[in-house]
């Protein structure tokens, strides 16, 4: 499946960048996919299909998610 993505959306790819980070950010959308790197701000162009190979996991998605439903102790 191919990844539904926004510009700024932070993720993890599986494999390390040799700067040593694994965090990227989006920074163009269209048929291929920019992004830079958190480490050493390189900047990539992936197509979809290979960013779907190589994403691990949207960090965006997930903090918004934990904001948007606080536990709550009842």
């Amino acid at each position: 499946m191919l990844p539904d993505l926004q510009l700024n959306d932070r993720l993890r790819l599986r494999k390390q960048h040799p700067c040593g980070s694994y965090e990227w950010i989006v920074t163009r959308l269209g048929a291929d996919i920019g992004l830079e790197c958190l480490g050493c701000g390189r900047r990539v162009m992936l197509t979809r299909r290979e960013l779907a190979k190589r994403l691990k996991a949207n960090l965006t998605k997930r903090e918004n998610e934990q904001q948007s439903n606080p536990k709550t102790d009842l």
